[in-house]
């Protein structure tokens, strides 16, 4: 980077925001503490815990990025989060917060035994493992385009800064730097629209620019595909140990369910303002990579000591992400793999070096798969991540919520692992145009449903 005020601007960011995750350390006396802030979280902390793992590279760098190249049906992914947030407050809020569990594995036991919370803790954290991966590698395409480094430098920073936003704090340090991160992404994208806006005269100018169809069509990929991805993301949320333990942390259940519609109401409009930003560079230099989008437009049209925030801010968007991600693997390999089957009698201070101890294990194999260059590999299999989780979690999470004890209790474990199995088979095998999300769910439900007609015999 030719301006050096962007450097320093961007690494003070970092460093402020690393020295809170690192600081509330010295809050944390306990593994529940560690793994769910202690249960005394408030509505606004326990949305800023959803928003600051929810709302990743995909929500601003991935949104202006399909905005470049197709308009606002890039916006899927933000409304998809959204709706995935309010439907967790509406039906699934309450109930969680009122069993007093860590993970949702712990949920499932009463319904569908021990081996099944074994065995949707394992498929889950792969899945997730995935998509840790995958944010890694969106931080380390951003530190090499704009800093000129190496991609191994790239990968050990990105894996310390991840490192300094939970292994001391936890979930506290992950809801302070997602407090942080919510407010720099609204002030610093709030800047870069009015710029945008200014630039097109107005909303008015954003008409003349591009036409309705398909720059202004949610659906110009098609309906079925737009509802898939809302799908998807609706599922994700609402199965993913990440944004459900920030639903375990609030101090009563209406302070989780308020937290969760606040999510709801906040992240759309991030997605509003990158989709701008999207549009803005693609009118204005429609010959740059598509990704470059909303760094560049960073470089060109903000001041560097803006731009360095801003920069900053992306970054953190992305690690905070995995960090998140990071701590509900391992919240998930303390309490359902070690606490249930390695040492059954183990103290809060084992079970909080076991926590730890699981975050690095996490993190060293994440850096080895992207040291091994396996880019193609993770974003081919970045969206499957979202699909596998609800897949493995979803319905057999919504089947205890309906039928309580009339739960069909072999039903879960075999649910668990057929509909992922299925999902995968069918994502790499092409074998038909149907996506993979509904069969897979498709079998999920079958599986269950067939179970409890046959109970009911």
């Amino acid at each position: 980077m030719e301006n050096g005020a962007y450097l320093i601007s961007t690494v003070l960011t970092l460093m402020v925001v690393s020295y809170v995750g690192i600081n509330s350390s010295k809050k944390i006396k306990s593994a529940k503490d560690f793994s769910i802030g202690g249960r005394n979280f408030s509505s606004s902390k326990v949305a800023a815990s959803i928003i600051g793992t929810l709302v990743g590279g995909a929500s601003t760098i991935g949104t202006a990025q399909a905005a470049f190249v197709s308009g606002a049906n890039g916006m899927w992914f933000t409304l998809g989060a959204s709706l995935g947030c309010l439907f967790l407050g509406l039906f699934l809020a309450r109930p969680l917060r009122e069993a007093n569990i860590y993970t949702i594995p712990e949920y499932m036991i009463k319904y569908y035994g021990n081996t099944a919370r074994t065995a949707s803790s394992i498929i889950s954290s792969i899945a997730i493992f995935v998509h840790i991966t995958g944010q890694v590698l969106a931080a380390v395409a951003i530190f090499t385009t704009l800093f000129l480094i190496g991609e191994t430098v790239a990968v050990f920073i990105t894996v310390l800064l991840i490192i300094s936003y939970i292994f001391f704090g936890g979930f506290l340090g992950s809801s302070l730097v997602g407090s942080i991160k919510t407010v720099l992404l609204y002030l610093t994208l709030s800047i870069s629209t009015f710029i945008v806006l200014k630039g097109f005269n107005g909303f008015g100018g954003l008409g003349v620019a591009f036409p309705r169809d398909p720059w202004f069509n949610l659906f110009s990929e098609g309906i079925s595909t737009a509802l898939a991805q809302g799908f998807a993301l609706v599922i994700g949320v609402c199965s993913t140990q990440t944004y459900l333990q920030a639903i375990f942390s609030g101090r009563t259940a209406q302070e989780s369910r308020r937290g969760a519609f606040l999510s709801a109401l906040l992240i759309p409009p991030i997605g509003i303002m990158s989709t701008l930003i999207g549009l803005f560079m693609r009118a204005n230099y429609p010959e740059i990579i598509s990704k470059q989008a909303l760094p560049l437009f960073v470089i060109n049209y903000l001041n560097p000591a803006i731009g360095g925030v801003v920069i900053g801010t992306l970054i953190i968007s992305v690690v905070a992400t995995g960090a998140g991600l990071t701590l509900g693997i391992s919240t998930m390999l303390s309490r359902d793999i070690y606490k249930t089957l390695i040492n059954k009698n183990a103290t809060d201070k084992q079970e909080l070096f076991s926590l730890r101890i699981s975050v690095l294990g996490v993190l060293l194999l994440t850096t080895l798969l992207v040291l091994f260059n396996l880019d193609s590999l993770i974003l081919q299999w970045a969206f499957l991540s979202m699909t596998l989780r609800g897949t493995v979690v979803f319905m057999p999470l919504i089947t205890i919520l309906v039928l309580k004890d009339k739960t069909p209790r072999k039903a879960g474990l075999i649910s668990m692992i057929v509909a992922p199995v299925v999902t995968i088979l069918l994502s790499v095998l092409k074998l038909t145009a149907i996506d993979p999300l509904y069969l897979g769910m498709g079998a999920s439900t079958l599986i269950i449903t067939g179970y409890y007609f046959i109970n009911k015999k």
